[in-house]
């Protein structure tokens, strides 16, 4: 049973990840709205901007996740993210069963 558990840890974790996703960026503050006040997503933007004399680079950590956020994940993304839960998922069902 041990190939078999692995694929489907991988399964199961490739799908999560996937589904999760957006739900996480919710949660810390990356709205479609823009970045929810009091939350997580606002200490790291005050963050990078004090840190970048007031301004939000382009292309930053913040800058993504807010996009992310306001615009859904693109496809591309989500391929990634599904690739990486695939692999910690496969891992994970390795190491337990």
């Amino acid at each position: 049973m041990g190939l078999l558990t692995i694929a489907l840890g991988a399964t199961a974790a490739a799908a999560g990840g996937v589904v999760a996703a957006p739900l996480v960026l919710g949660a810390v503050g990356f709205t479609s709205a823009g970045i929810a006040a009091c939350s997580i997503a606002s200490s790291m933007m005050s963050a990078a901007a004090v840190a970048n004399g007031g301004a939000i680079a382009a292309g930053s950590t913040v800058a993504v996740l807010q996009s992310a956020g306001a615009a859904g994940i693109p496809l591309a993304a989500q391929a990634v993210i599904g690739a990486v839960s695939s692999g910690a998922g496969a891992a994970l069902a390795a190491i337990l069963f």
